[in-house]
């Protein structure tokens, strides 16, 4: 499946293109580019699945970290369709227009990061170091968007963000280990495992901090640490990736 996600992957990169030029066209080319990047995702999230599907059920982690690949594809394809719906029509030194190129670029690295997650998939030594630098480059998106100024939908309570700091201390006790072993499918656990706490903890440590009954000064330090929980584990998973 590998040429298949290749070719695919390449198509909705020209999409991309389209959707960027689109939010200054007219709103007909506009609404061709965002059905052909619809339609072109959806392919591609048919065939990494089927690829993912072709490595067999005994290595379900790698399979995890293909799924997680698209997923971050089809993500940021959903954020650069809304900030080209947020720029269409603007002038070129509109604030919007600033945030359309940030979504093309984050959504140019998933894409190259899809393809080489394709690559590594298929090269057992290179498996979990791939998975890991994947990871790292999700939690540094992740990180951003909990650093802008956008207030979460829902608030949840500050017991629900202590809960989710017990899955970084569980990836973290897990990273420890896989820099130990340094077995690949080790890291690939970790490098799933590492993904999913950071980015709870971060959605609870959010939704948590703008809680109707949080001052101000108490939702500034939640957010602050945070950040520098985030950057810690960062650390750490880098140190894993060189060890």
């Amino acid at each position: 499946y590998r040429e298949n996600i290749l070719k695919t992957a390449k198509a909705l990169v020209e999409d991309t293109k389209l959707l960027v030029s689109g939010a200054a066209s007219s709103q007909d080319k506009l609404a061709q580019a965002a059905q052909s990047s619809a339609n072109t995702i959806t392919q591609l999230a048919e065939v990494v699945k089927l690829g993912a599907a072709s490595l067999g059920s005994d290595d379900p982690e790698t399979q995890v970290v293909l799924i997680n690949a698209i997923k971050d594809v089809a993500k940021a394809l959903s954020d650069l369709i809304g900030a080209t719906k947020g720029a269409a029509s603007k002038p070129a030194d509109d604030p919007s227009m600033y945030q359309l190129k940030g979504a093309a670029k984050v959504m140019v690295t998933n894409v190259t990061s899809l393809l080489k997650t394709v690559k590594a998939v298929e090269d057992e030594a290179t498996r979990g170091t791939r998975a890991l630098e994947a990871t790292i480059e999700y939690i540094k998106q992740e990180l951003t968007v909990f650093q802008s100024s956008e207030v979460p939908e829902k608030t949840s309570s500050p017991e629900e963000s202590i809960r989710m700091t017990k899955g970084i201390t569980m990836a973290t006790a897990k990273a420890v280990a896989a820099g130990n072993s340094c077995r690949q499918e080790d890291v690939i656990a970790t490098a799933n495992l590492s993904r999913k706490a950071v980015a709870d903890m971060l959605t609870a440590c959010k939704q948590a901090s703008y809680h109707p009954d949080v001052s101000e000064e108490v939702r500034d330090r939640a957010l602050r640490f945070g950040t520098e929980c985030t950057l810690g584990y960062l650390e750490l998973l880098e140190h894993v990736l060189l060890v």
